[in-house]
């Protein structure tokens, strides 16, 4: 599925199983929460932290894809085509960043 594929699908699903967009400031509060279930994924699954119980069962795929679908419902709501914002993104990273990484003696 394309980033437009995807705007597209969630769109359609908003306007018909959704009934309406929640407003920008509710779907970016909703966002960061989401963002919040990653973090504590990753923090008890990957980093220092003991996982709880309750956490083993997570799955980290369905929690970045509640962050991708809260993203995309942003990106719907104020115009953003996330195709060629991400191509336009990456460019500037391209550019910006070009020798960057490859003198960074930390990353070898």
């Amino acid at each position: 599925m394309t980033l437009a594929q995807a705007q597209s699908t969630v769109d359609e699903w908003i306007n018909t199983v959704g009934v309406r967009y929640f407003n920008e400031l509710t779907n970016t509060a909703i966002l960061m929460e989401e963002v919040g279930e990653v973090a504590r994924i990753m923090a008890r699954r990957y980093g220092e932290q003991s996982e709880k119980e309750s956490d083993k069962n997570k799955d980290l795929g369905d929690e970045l894809s509640d962050v991708l679908f809260v993203l995309i419902c942003l990106a719907n709501q104020t115009g953003i085509n996330l195709s060629e914002a991400f191509a336009d993104n990456l460019a500037k990273k391209t550019k910006r960043d070009f020798e960057r990484h490859k003198n960074n003696e930390k990353l070898f």
